[in-house]
């Protein structure tokens, strides 16, 4: 769903890292950790009572090459809800992996004042559930932990996680199940205000919720979902439309048009799809709908859709939403 030419221009602001031919022997350590892993989670049926008590902490500990990922985990004290009943899929990055960060990247995140920010980098490497690999060519995407979905695509064979190569699958444990990955997989940092500006197809919603006193919301840690119209869409609207509303005495009415295109949390096109209707901010509903195989929301075309961001998600409208008239 990130096809759209406006969507590359928008995930450019994802902090990700970078993807290289994996060396011969990054990827030898990689797949023997991935064995180790494999062994001690499939003992065979002599030792099944004792491999069902290695949960994803265990295995991953008896497997060696994952000590980074191990301290990383007990730094943002994520150890003890890996070790819970789950079930979890787990995207583990070996010590390989980690070592691909910039110099300092994993001291700087180790240190207590970076517990936040380590957490959502390890958090969006789980996700809640069992995936197995059979059900990647079935699953565009998926939530994580983070709140923020990682995408998943086949290239040549071989299976990506976002940017990293998942090198190993199906390592069932006790509580989940582990694949292996050569990179360490970023979420955004940016936020919904943040990727809009750094779009620069967004002046005139920007400008308006900066008039109407909304850019802090844009900006905070409650997650949102953004139905953005682009600047084409504002200018669709009849002449002298928008210089009308940025009036401060139009205040109330621009901003009971923005929030008309805000949801609370984070909702995905598949999501929206599904519930066919989602209550906004304004309080008025706006009603989801495929057609001519693109997704609608009322009347404006979703341009672009599903795009992460640190505080929620944006779809891109070729059309102001105006609310019904009380």
């Amino acid at each position: 769903m990130k096809s759209c030419s406006i969507v590359s221009v928008l995930i450019k602001s994802k902090a990700l890292v970078a993807v290289a031919l994996v060396c011969s022997g990054s990827l030898l350590i990689a797949a023997n950790s991935a064995e180790r892993l494999e062994t001690s989670c499939s003992a065979g049926a002599q030792a099944q009572s004792a491999a069902s008590t290695n949960d994803v902490i265990a295995t991953a500990t008896k497997a060696g090459g994952f000590n980074t990922l191990l301290a990383a985990l007990e730094a943002a004290e994520l150890t003890t809800a890996l070790e819970g009943p789950g079930p979890f899929t787990v995207f583990a990055p070996t010590d390989a992996a980690f070592a691909k960060l910039p110099a300092g990247t994993v001291d700087s995140l180790l240190k207590p004042e970076n517990k936040g920010k380590l957490s959502a980098i390890l958090t969006y490497h789980v996700i809640s559930g069992k995936v197995p690999s059979s059900a990647l060519s079935t699953t565009p995407a998926a939530e994580t932990l983070n709140g923020q979905r990682i995408d998943f695509k086949s290239t040549d064979g071989k299976w990506f996680a976002e940017n990293a190569m998942i090198v190993k699958t199906d390592i069932a444990c006790s509580n989940g199940v582990i694949h292996v990955i050569d990179a360490v997989i970023m979420p955004s940092t940016d936020t919904i205000a943040d990727v809009a500006t750094s779009a620069g197809k967004f002046n005139t919603l920007l400008a308006a919720a900066k008039a109407a006193g909304l850019v802090d919301a844009l900006k905070g840690n409650k997650p949102l979902t953004v139905l953005a119209p682009t600047d084409e869409a504002f200018a669709k609207l009849p002449a002298g439309t928008v210089e009308m509303l940025l009036m401060p005495e139009n205040k109330d009415k621009l901003k009971a048009i923005l929030t008309y295109h805000i949801i609370s949390g984070r909702v995905y096109s598949n999501q929206a799809l599904q519930a066919k209707q989602g209550k906004t901010l304004q309080g008025g509903t706006v009603e989801f709908a495929m057609r001519d195989g693109a997704v609608y929301a009322n009347n404006a075309k979703v341009i672009g859709a599903d795009i992460d961001t640190a505080n929620g998600v944006i779809h891109i409208v070729d059309t102001v939403l105006l609310p019904p008239a009380k």
